[in-house]
């Protein structure tokens, strides 16, 4: 598909900036993971605050974004790519991560969907979670953060 014809004004910003990406190499990667570093302990401090405030389905779910973010992070430093997607499982085993990061990934993996849509699990997502499993998945989440910042 070309496309300068599917619309020109995104041709030009694609183009623009791929070749800025070209010019930073290096510091664009390290800039890109160091945002996604500071977005994982955000969404951390997130699913602590929700959790504190009882609104459990939503803390699982950024429990969930930490992790995904924090992998991101090590992919982009270690590997120079952005893994695409939300498949924390294929993320951690591309990283070599050892074994309770991946049992922390496998956990979280489902979340992205299942926390958010009634249609993804078993029903509502704001009725499927208690404060049991919202505190399991924050510790799952913790495991992913603090690997992450020893390797980064």
């Amino acid at each position: 598909m070309n496309i300068r014809k599917w619309h020109p004004a995104f041709a030009r910003y694609y183009q623009k900036g791929f070749v800025q990406l070209e010019r930073e190499g290096w510091l664009g990667l390290r800039k890109q993971s160091q945002a996604f570093w500071a977005q994982a302990r955000a969404d951390y401090a997130t699913a602590v605050t929700l959790l504190d405030a009882g609104i459990y389905y939503a803390s699982v779910f950024f429990s969930q974004q930490t992790a995904e973010k924090a992998l991101k992070a090590v992919a982009i430093n270690s590997q120079q790519r952005n893994p695409k997607g939300h498949h924390l499982i294929q993320i951690a085993n591309s990283l070599d991560a050892p074994i309770d990061v991946m049992n922390a990934a496998a956990e979280l993996n489902a979340e992205f969907l299942m926390s958010r849509n009634p249609d993804a699990g078993e029903g509502v997502p704001a009725q499927m979670y208690d404060q049991e499993s919202a505190v399991m998945h924050l510790r799952a989440a913790e495991t992913v953060l603090d690997w992450a910042k020893t390797t980064l």
